[in-house]
């Protein structure tokens, strides 16, 4: 009898002790520096930009039912995907909307009725500017005046210093590091092969790279001028004619300006969209590696680039763009870098590590065509 009584004291004072260590606040460094602290992992996040759940989905089991609130931008720019959320976690269609993915549209009343533990948005969005100090922003102050945690993530604007920073802090802050550091080793063992083999690359072996962004969504012809996938290319040793005259992030490159430049390698990219509008890139859930091509080679024609030396030699390709935001932007340099020096990474195979980030974490799996070369 005494046994059974020691042995029931025991267990009490185990899950006492687990429930004290569970209970302990959490502090997590954000990529902007910042130190946050939680009473407990994250449960009831708002999600400032809805496109950001995919990056939940590398780090959690159940990315919905954590999210308590989000912008409409998933359901809308990104439908395809939105669709395959859907069949997995049908609660996704009751997610309160608190707003489009633009800081005007964001509802701070509304996201404050959801009774979140965590707001996650970015430097951006919450109208931080370079150099300001993040507590100056109203959005930033409003939350901490409600006593509601505020973590700033960044893939987009300076992908190569903050993504690690911005992954860590989401995975601590969920509960979630284990899966979270197990990703991080993959990333970062994947972009440090890349480097290793561009360690030698003289200068002038750089060619140049014309990545034709939204694809046919637009007039001729969107490119990335400075940051987010200009910084992919280089690090993938090739060079952005973009980034020579644009001076913002993105921008638009004329017609004859783009074949005065006479770029070796050509990527068009797109969300998908083209399936709906006949005029981008179909590419991403859903699409077959046939139509994707068949975009592609639509696209050309529309814009008039079949003499480019990209296209002429073979060298043309399209590309899911919601890989940019996120860290999966490992897969584009992948890809890209095969692309721009095959005599190098050749034998690595963007396909093979989005296979494996599929198998190992995605809880919703990428399924469809997401990279595509002109020529089979």
């Amino acid at each position: 009898m005494l046994l059974k009584f020691a042995r029931a004291c025991a267990l009490i004072c185990l899950m006492a002790s687990s429930a004290l260590v569970s209970a302990q606040p959490i502090t997590v460094t954000d990529a902007l520096g910042r130190s946050i602290s939680l009473q407990a992992p994250a449960k009831r996040i708002i999600l400032t930009q809805a496109r950001h759940v995919q990056v939940l989905a590398l780090l959690h089991p159940d990315p919905v039912s954590i999210l308590a609130g989000w912008s409409d931008e998933f359901r809308t720019s990104f439908a395809n995907e939105y669709q395959n959320y859907l069949k997995h976690f049908p609660a996704i269609a009751d997610i309160p909307v608190v707003g489009r993915h633009t800081a005007d549209t964001f509802s701070v009343e509304q996201a404050l009725a959801l009774q979140p533990d965590l707001v996650v948005l970015t430097a951006s969005f919450a109208g931080i500017g370079k150099g300001q100090d993040p507590e100056d922003s109203l959005l930033i102050k409003q939350f901490n005046a409600a006593g509601i945690p505020v973590m700033i993530i960044d893939f987009f604007v300076n992908p190569m210093e903050n993504t690690i920073p911005s992954l860590r802090a989401l995975g601590q802050a969920l509960g979630q590091e284990e899966r979270t550091e197990a990703f991080i080793e993959l990333y970062q063992s994947h972009m440090a092969n890349v480097a290793k083999r561009l360690t030698d690359l003289p200068a002038d072996q750089r060619p140049p790279v014309f990545v034709h962004a939204h694809a046919g969504s637009t007039d001729c012809c969107n490119s990335p001028g400075t940051g987010t996938f200009s910084e992919m290319i280089e690090y993938a040793g090739g060079h952005n004619i973009g980034s020579d005259v644009l001076k913002t992030v993105t921008g638009r490159l004329s017609f004859e300006y783009i074949n005065s430049r006479n770029p070796s390698i050509y990527v068009a990219t797109g969300t998908g969209s083209g399936k709906r509008t006949r005029t981008g890139l179909v590419i991403g859930t859903g699409a077959a590696e046939e139509e994707a091509r068949e975009s592609l080679e639509r696209i050309i024609d529309a814009n008039r680039l079949g003499a480019l030396p990209a296209v002429r030699n073979g060298n043309a390709h399209g590309i899911w763009h919601a890989f940019n935001d996120s860290p999966l932007h490992v897969i584009f340099i992948e890809a890209l870098a095969g692309w721009i020096h095959p005599e190098r990474l050749g034998d690595i195979s963007a396909q093979k590590t989005l296979d494996e980030i599929n198998e190992r974490f995605l809880t919703v799996p990428l399924e469809g065509t997401y990279m595509v070369n002109l020529n089979k």
